[in-house]
């Protein structure tokens, strides 16, 4: 689901790879991403991870994917690392916050759901694309469920409460001018020259330009007091998600979708 390279000057790459679903973020994705930090954690000359989607995509992420018949195709060993009740994808949301390297997301496309949250999460920086066809989608209001990846918490901590209460309880597509407006991203980027950009901020944070030692303990020091409650607001969310997954209001959304028309809810 994922490309990753990696480069002798200590850049690291992960590129979501699943253009057919507008790169959308699977089980297996997730598992796969958990891996890569993983791998960068134990590799002294790995130092910066920069995460895109692919162009073929025509989307950053288009947020979570979940399939049945894709749980068939998953090797038996595979599954033994995948907890279906962690749908708020605690995991990978506190391996993300527990890495000690700096992670820059380039939003190149639209970036739905999780597509965002995890990087909200996840990036220490964020760049995202200033044209028409990018943009953030928190649309979890308009399929009847909660945010995942801590977004109950960090959303708030970034926007304020009225702010974060209104884009969640309206899900209205969020641009990068605006986005970065709110403090949601680091800056807008015209899409040509936003791997450039990218490229440039991630040269600066490792040597000869960046001191990673001292970068790593700043992450780590401004990172440790907020473990124990992205932590807890994840169980939360876990246990909200589960509620939401049983109500009419969560199988209309389903349904809608199907038969591409605006849901009718019914507030049960």
């Amino acid at each position: 689901d994922i490309i990753y390279e990696k480069e002798e000057n200590g850049i690291c790459t992960l590129t979501f790879n699943t253009p057919k679903r507008r790169n959308a973020l699977s089980i297996v994705t997730f598992l796969e991403i958990c891996t890569v930090l993983d791998d960068m954690e134990q590799d002294k000359n790995a130092r910066v991870l920069i995460m895109t989607g692919s162009p073929e995509g025509r989307a950053f992420s288009s947020g979570g994917y979940f399939n049945m018949k894709m749980m068939t195709q998953i090797p038996e060993e595979t599954m033994k690392d995948i907890d279906l009740m962690d749908i708020a994808q605690k995991k990978t949301c506190m391996k993300f916050w527990n890495f000690n390297k700096p992670v820059i997301a380039a939003i190149n496309g639209l970036a739905l759901g999780a597509g965002f949250t995890m990087i909200l999460a996840g990036a220490d920086l964020i760049y995202m694309a200033d044209d028409p066809e990018t943009y953030l989608g928190l649309i979890f209001v308009k399929r009847a469920i909660i945010p995942e990846f801590g977004l109950s918490f960090l959303l708030p901590f970034y926007v304020g409460f009225q702010k974060a209460k209104e884009i969640l309880y309206f899900g209205e597509k969020i641009y990068a001018k605006e986005a970065e407006k709110l403090g949601l991203i680091n800056k807008s980027v015209p899409p040509e020259e936003l791997m450039a950009v990218v490229r440039e901020k991630a040269e600066k944070l490792i040597p000869p330009k960046g001191p990673s030692a001292a970068l790593k303990l700043m992450k780590q020091t401004m990172h440790d007091y907020f473990r124990d409650i992205l932590s807890n607001i994840l169980d939360k969310e876990n246990e909200a998600l589960q509620a939401a997954f049983k109500t009419h209001d969560f199988r209309e959304s389903t349904k809608s979708l199907k038969d591409k028309r605006d849901p009718i809810f019914k507030g049960k």
